[in-house]
Parts: C-alpha cells; structure tokens; sequence
C-alpha cells in the first residue's frame, strides 16, 4: 500500500473539524487498506507505531527532525529553524523545504506504508554507540524519497505531532462501520480496546474475523486493561442513593495508580496511561513477587509514598522523585513505598472484570501476604450516611485525599476504560467554595504583560466532555506559576502549539495561541460561577451560558499520569455547580434561623 494514500486521506481529514466527516474519511482509509497491513495503519493513525504498553518509541526530537530535514533536503540547518519558529509546525516547515530541495534523488523510491512501518521500528530498536547517527540516517532517506505532502505527515509522526484531532473513540466508530456490521456494534469493539489496550490488534481481528472474532478477544497478562473511573458527588446522603443505599468505601491514596501484571516471576507494573513503569519501582516488583499468592494475576493498586522515619503517607508530590531513568536504587532508599491494592482484575486464568465487586475484592484479599508495605485498601462497607461521613474524616486524617466508593450489586462489575455511577469520588465537601482541584487541561494561552513580557501571561484551560468528545473551556488561569513554571510551561507546549483552535476544542474564546488538547494541571478555584463566555456545561443550567472557574490557581502538580480524557469532566463541574447551590441554600436557611 502506497504511503500517499494514507497521507492524502491525514490532509483530508486535518482539513475539517466535523466530526462525522472525520469517521467518514476514516472508513474510506480503512476500506482501502490491504487487510495484512490494517493494523500498521492503525498505529500510524494513533501517531504511533505500537501500542503504548510495548514501550517502544521512536524516540527523534525536534533538533534531530530538523536535521534529517537539512541532508534530506539540502536546505541550510538555520534557515529550517528559522522557518520553524514563524510556522510552529515541524510538518509544514518540511513540506516546504522537501518542495524546494536543490537536488532530487536519482533513484527516488515510492514509499509504500510497510517501508515506513519498518523503518520507525528500525528506529526505534536502535540503541547504543551511534544510534542518534543511524536515526538520523535512516529519517533523512525516508524524507528523501518522500513528496512534500508524504514527508509533512512522516516527520509529524515521528515527532509524535501527527496533528489530525483523531481520538481512539473516532477510530473505534470508523472500525464498527467499516467492518464490524455497523455503529452498533461499537460497544463489543470498544471492550475489546478496553481489555486489550491495543487497537492495531482489535483491528486486525474485526477485519479478519468480523465481530464474532472480536467478542473472543479475552484478557491477557502483560496487556494492560484500561482503568475504570469515577464520576463524583458532594456528600454521603447522595453516594448512598445513587449506589442503591449501600456502598463499600475505600480510601483514595494519594499515589500513582498502577496496574501490576503476574506470570510467575515475570512482573510489569503500568501507570495509568498504560505505559510501561516497571523500571521506576523494582521494590514493587518485589511485593508482587513475594506478597502475591497467585502464579498469574493482574492488579491494580495505588503506589504511595511513605516517611522513611515514620512510616506515615506522604503527598503526591514527594513521590514524582521515583521518575527516573537513573540512580533509581538509590532514591528507592531515599522515597520508599507502600503499595494499597484496590483490585483483582485477572487471577489464574479466570477473568474477574465480569465479576460483581465483592467477589473481586474477595479474590483480592485471599491472594494478599499481608505486611506493612503490602495490603489492600482500607474498606468500609455501609448503609448508613454517618458513619460514611466518619470513614471519610478518618481516610482524610490518615492521609489520603477521601474515598472511592464502589456499588456491591449484581450490577458492580469492572468496567473498563468507562468513567461511571459503578464507582464515584468522595474527596471533599462541596461548600459555595470550592475546596476540591480539578484536573484541567491546556487549550490556549494569552501573551504575558509586565514582568511576563515573553512568556505566557495566562492559560486557557478546559474540561472533557465525553459525550461530545470535545474539550470545552472553563476558565483562564495566571496565577499560582512560579518563575521556573513560568520558564517550564512553553518549553512542554511546544511540540503541542498549532496554527489554529484545535477541531476538538469548544471555546468562543479566541487565544493568542492554540494547544492541542494533551497537558493536565491541577487547578483549584474559589468557586463555580455560570459563564457568558465559557462553554463548559453550556445550556446544563441555563440557556447560553456555561460554568467557568472563579479565581483559578495553579497549585503546582503537572498531572503527567494523565491523558487529556482523564481530565475533570464537564458533568463532574455541573455536579460541583449544582452541589455547591445545595450548600448555599442550606447556609442560607441556617443564618435565618439563627437570626
């Protein structure tokens, strides 16, 4: 298959920012596609070359691109950068300069989809003395035999820049239309994704064996399963009613949710993302080793760290000094853990994602060699609102940021990859302030004044609403950042700015500059206030206004574990809103009672 072919489909599809047009134009790619290559570009539409989990990247940053686009070219180095800087797009500064290279290539090969293919993987296996020299040598011979329009979507892939507003949902809805009987099916075709984490595989199989072949698509250690999340609300009363009058509390740690996969002494531990994490923690790795009674299982716990005096829980923060690729042993030492197991997902062949809450949990505790360093989570079930309230104050005074309330009936299963009412966030008390954060993610950003003369003054910032899969603004942010965040925050945007409102952005807010919609920070505000300009919730409370963010602050954490949909949704601050009308009215009555 003709490499051209998929870049003439990216330009059609970067083109509009109709969504439907998009899973059009999708399932006339993937109609056109040899069935032995679906998967190959499958991946190269994520902006990948294999699932996350592999852990295999490219790994080419933007100086080496430009100067693969330099040999590839002929063009002078410096001209391509100053190129880059007006355009802000590596993709288009290649397409002009492949456009107007001094020499052809004699022997100029048509590239076809498998070459490509081949060649990242080439890349991405090659490592040690001179890999940064072969990279670059085989970059620049892709780019040579490449038209302009096929070297400005290589080098955008390569720099995980692909740019074309595609989510893994739009490809799962092009799949079902394409080749698994139609829209309805998307359901069976999304669980699949969600168990298997691996859409070029769900592919493959939906293209080969239809949608019976994809229905036998089973969990797998060593493939990650997408994270179940919650929805949250403000009080125990409403946790209650909404589970049905009984839940089984468990305290939400203040660590990195990890998913710990089991096969014999074979362990990989994956953060929320999916990516592969093991490296970072080798004293968990030890626990599952020596702490879990199962040859096979699959996990999910939440890593904390702990006082190396005392033992007590530590914040979030303290724990990001375990990110590293060197020296881990010794800040092993230094930030030790303790590992709070919450889930059973898969234990000794059988699939337990199926199953009600407390068989899971069951499961879990049963499979536990309990110590200090080792146990589940700390769990209360109830029917009564009160003494959910004091597990709460006690979670809180134990450090942790709340609760995780889970449902324990027929219907309690493990739903993966779904944010839902199965489980739902308890972490603090919605008055008419807002005293929660929120996780909100970059969209646009406003030239500074003053002092912040060339930097950032202000950021726009959004939520996600799923059912839309957009992101919608929800309030500009400028304070909080200190001078190193300040330096730091368009250093991590860069490779994320683009010339225009990003198509799955909302916001009738026109910014200096435009993201595309990837980096999370955590925000806290003083309250929720409805929005003439914002369009988070737009017309959920009231016709034509939205829900904004009133004096937002930065408090400092880059939510890095994060995808940008696994931000605060637009339902969870309609929640905080309604949540917080309930508080004042209650306030209101007792101050009259009073008087």
């Amino acid at each position: 298959m003709n490499y051209s072919i998929i870049a003439n489909a990216y330009e059609k599809i970067e083109a509009t920012s109709k969504r439907l047009e998009m899973i059009d134009l999708l399932v006339d790619l993937l109609k056109n596609t040899p069935k032995q290559i679906i998967e190959k570009v499958i991946y190269l539409t994520q902006g990948k070359i294999c699932p996350d989990f592999i852990g295999l990247e490219v790994g080419i940053a933007e100086k080496l691109a430009i100067k693969a686009l330099s040999r590839a070219s002929g063009q002078n180095q410096k001209q391509i950068e100053n190129n880059l800087q007006k355009s802000g797009d590596i993709g288009e500064t290649t397409y002009k300069f492949i456009s107007e290279k001094i020499q052809s290539t004699f022997f100029q090969r048509t590239l076809s989809v498998e070459q490509v293919h081949d060649t990242f993987t080439k890349m991405a296996k090659t490592n040690g003395a001179g890999a940064i020299g072969i990279k670059m040598s085989l970059l620049a011979g892709l780019l040579s035999d490449a038209s302009p329009k096929e070297a400005k979507y290589l080098i955008r892939t390569i720099t995980r820049n692909l740019r074309l507003g595609i989510a893994d949902m739009t490809v799962l809805d092009a799949l079902a239309i394409s080749y698994g009987g139609g829209k309805e099916n998307r359901p069976i075709i999304e669980r699949a994704y969600n168990i298997s984490s691996d859409l070029g595989k769900v592919a493959k199989i939906v293209v080969e064996k239809g949608i019976e072949g994809v229905k036998q698509i089973q969990v797998e250690v060593f493939e990650p399963i997408r994270p179940m999340l919650a929805e949250r609300l403000s009080s125990s009363e409403e946790i209650l009613d909404k589970l049905n009058g009984i839940c089984a509390a468990e305290y939400k740690y203040d660590g990195e949710r990890i998913q710990a996969h089991k096969k014999g002494n074979q362990i990989a531990l994956f953060s929320r993302r999916l990516e592969k994490i093991s490296n970072q923690y080798p004293d968990v790795i030890n626990f599952i080793k020596t702490k879990i009674n199962a040859k096979d299982a699959i996990l999910e716990g939440e890593v904390v760290a702990i006082d190396n005096q005392t033992g007590e829980l530590l914040p979030f923060q303290e724990l990001m000094h375990r990110r590293r690729k060197y020296g881990v042993h010794h800040f092993m030492e230094q930030y030790p853990v303790s590992l709070f197991l919450f889930e059973a997902l898969y234990v000794d062949g059988e699939d337990l994602t199926t199953e009600k809450y407390p068989i899971r949990r069951k499961t879990l505790e049963n499979i536990i060699i309990k110590n200090d360093r080792v146990k589940p989570t700390k769990k209360l079930v109830t029917k009564n609102a009160k003494e959910l309230e004091l597990f709460f104050e006690e979670a809180i005074a134990n450090g942790s940021e709340g609760l995780i309330c889970k449902a324990v009936g027929k219907e309690s299963i493990y739903q993966a990859g779904a944010r839902g009412w199965l489980w739902i966030k308890y972490k603090r008390d919605y008055q008419s302030e807002m005293i929660d954060t929120t996780d909100l993610v970059i969209i646009g950003a406003f030239y500074g004044r003053g002092k912040r003369v060339g930097a950032y003054g202000t950021l726009l910032l959004a939520t996600y609403n799923k059912d839309t899969d957009t992101f919608e603004s929800v309030t500009k942010c400028g304070t909080g950042f200190t001078d190193d965040d300040l330096k730091k925050i368009p250093k991590i945007l860069k490779k994320h700015l683009i010339q225009k409102k990003h198509s799955r952005v909302s916001s009738t807010i026109n910014a200096d500059i435009w993201f595309e919609p990837q980096v999370v920070l955590e925000i806290i505000g003083a309250e929720i206030t409805l929005s003439p300009i914002h369009t988070c919730g737009l017309n959920s409370i009231r016709q034509n206004r939205g829900l904004a963010i009133r004096f937002p602050r930065f408090t400092g954490k880059y939510r890095t574990e994060k995808n940008a949909e696994d931000a605060t949704t637009s339902k969870e601050i309609i929640k905080m809103y309604q949540s917080q009308l309930k508080q004042i009215s209650v306030d209101q009555s007792t101050n009259k009672a009073k008087i």
